[in-house]
Formats: structure tokens, C-alpha cells, sequence
């Protein structure tokens, strides 16, 4: 028979046991998101080459940006920003998400100043409309995230009107032309398929004339939804730049993202990787990202960066 004090101390080593384990949890839990606030301020620049440049053309070089998602008092990511201006960018596209709170516009139009001297186009992410809230991140895993009622309203129309006087084009459900480097870029917008506000300008007027083969035409988007990607893949895109997905923002080394908030594949989730739909192929840059939301200010596996697109021709 079983004495109670046997039972006792049973007890006793399986309560210490478990209080083990848990203050072992709970310091692996301290140690990586320890961790995620260090990697979120570890920017890179990931690098691509891509020969899609009617011959005789290049190189052409685009800064790609999206999901800075500023706030106040950001000095180092500012710095970084500013650093960028030394790659002497041929063009820069902003696919949106630039806030995290309302107060950030004037720094991070300061933070972007030098870049502004490039040429420039945009498209607006639901953060540069509306204040990101705290929620549980692991409702993520259930979907793509939605915007709640009565959001704060952030100042997307003084961010824009501070891109467009320094001349970034705003493509926001348009399209428009530009001469760069003696070749003609035609360029197509949409505002945000997350919040399915996205409605199809087209292309600009003579693209798909016999001297087309002398365009280039590039689609900018926000998130990379799939009807999206369809929709300008089969429209003869032959670049497109997404971002939205923060690489998935929490990653598992060896795997990847778990995430894209999105209905995008996850292993699509960060990288330049082709889109094939209806017989077309085209080539898409999903940016992993430049910031995090002020709620949930970690990166694991996942370095914040932005991407330098070097397009060249063929041979």
C-alpha cells in the first residue's frame, strides 16, 4: 500500500517538475521575442537581376520599398532610409504601408527626403489610411487580417500630397507613362486588394501599339492578392512589385513563413519568383518588408529589407 507521505512527495516532484518547465517556456518565450525586437532593426538589402529589357537597353535599376511602417522616434531605421539615396536608384516604388501612427508623416517624409530625389511611384496599403490596433497575432494563422470598425483615420492625404510634390506618380487606380533613361515605362496601379478596393485603369495609351515591344510595362500593387497577380499577368505585365506580407514577419528557419496574410502561397511570401496564369508567365518581387507594426514589433527569421532590382536584356 501507498503511504501519504509517498503521495506527497509524488506530488511535490511532478509540481516541481512542471514549474520547471513552465519558467522554461517562459524564458525561451523572453529569449525570442528578445530576439525579434534585435533582428526587426537588422535591415538589408537583397539584391536581384532580371533580363526583361528590350535589347539594346540597361541597366535599370529600381529601389523597392513597401511596409515601412514608421513612428515616431525611429532613428535607425531613418538613417537606413537616407543611406538608400547612395545606390543612385534609377526609380523608386513604394508599394505602400509607410505609417504606424498618426504623428509619423512629417519624420517619415524627412526619413525619405534624399530618395525623393529620384524618380518615383507609389500605391497606399491599409496603413497609410488607417492606425494599425492591437490584436492577438496568432489570429493570423486563421486568415488575412481585417480592419475594424471605426478605425483611427490616419493623414494618407498630406503623405501623398508630400510624395507628389517631390514627383512620385501616384498610381492609385491609374496609370501613367514615364521616360526614364531614354525608355518609356508604362506603369499600372491599384489601391489596396486587402481592403478590395482595387479597380483596373488598363495601360496607358499606346502600349499595345506596334512600338510596344519598346515599352516596359510595370504593375504596382500593394498586397498580392491572386486575382490580382491573374488579372495583370494576363494583362502582359512584365514586372510586377507587391508587398504587404512582411516575408510572413515571424518565420521558422529551415521552413519559412507560416503566414502571408494573404490568400498568396507562403513559400511565395518574400522573394522574385514567376506568376503563371491563363498560359502567361510573369515575373513578381513580393518585398519582405521594412517595419513591423507598432503592436508587434518582432521579426524572427525574417530581416527587414528592401530590394534592389536590376533590370538588364536579355544575352
Amino acid at each position: 500500500m501507498t503511504s501519504t507521505t509517498t503521495l506527497a512527495g509524488r506530488a511535490r516532484t511532478i509540481g516541481r517538475g512542471l514549474a520547471v518547465t513552465a519558467g522554461a517556456g517562459v524564458a525561451a518565450g523572453a529569449a525570442a521575442f528578445g530576439y525579434g525586437l534585435w533582428e526587426k532593426d537588422q535591415f538589408v538589402l537583397r539584391e536581384e537581376t532580371l533580363a526583361i529589357l528590350p535589347p539594346g537597353h540597361g541597366p535599370f535599376r529600381i529601389l523597392h520599398l513597401s511596409d515601412i511602417h514608421f513612428i515616431t522616434g525611429q532613428k535607425k531605421k531613418a538613417a537606413w532610409l537616407q543611406s538608400l539615396a547612395d545606390l543612385k536608384p534609377d526609380l523608386v516604388a513604394n508599394t505602400g504601408d509607410n505609417l504606424s501612427h498618426p504623428k509619423a508623416v512629417d519624420p517619415l517624409l524627412a526619413a525619405l527626403r534624399p530618395l525623393m530625389d529620384f524618380p518615383g511611384v507609389f500605391v497606399p496599403g491599409s496603413n497609410d489610411y488607417f492606425a494599425p490596433s492591437p490584436k492577438n497575432p496568432a489570429l493570423y494563422l486563421l486568415g488575412p487580417s481585417k480592419v475594424k470598425p471605426k478605425p483611427k483615420m490616419l493623414d494618407w492625404p498630406r503623405l501623398r500630397s508630400g510624395f507628389g510634390m517631390a514627383g512620385w506618380v501616384d498610381l492609385t487606380n491609374r496609370h501613367q507613362s514615364l521616360v526614364l533613361n531614354g525608355m518609356r515605362f508604362d506603369f499600372s496601379g491599384v489601391d489596396d486588394p486587402h481592403l478590395k478596393r482595387e479597380k483596373y485603369a488598363g495601360w496607358p495609351r499606346g502600349t499595345m501599339n506596334q512600338d510596344a515591344a519598346d515599352h516596359l510595362k510595370v504593375a504596382v500593387i500593394h498586397a498580392p492578392y491572386q486575382r490580382v497577380l491573374d488579372h495583370f499577368t494576363e494583362d502582359g505585365a512584365d514586372l510586377l512589385l507587391a508587398g504587404h506580407t512582411h516575408g510572413g514577419q515571424i518565420c521558422i528557419p529551415g521552413y519559412g513563413a507560416l503566414v502571408a496574410n494573404c490568400d498568396l502561397p507562403t513559400w511565395r511570401a518574400k522573394g522574385l519568383n514567376d506568376w503563371q496564369s491563363n498560359g502567361r508567365t510573369t515575373p513578381v518581387n513580393v518585398s519582405g518588408g521594412i517595419g513591423t507594426s507598432r503592436f508587434a514589433p518582432v521579426r524572427i527569421a525574417c530581416k527587414p529589407e528592401a530590394v534592389l532590382l536590376t533590370l538588364t536584356s536579355p544575352g
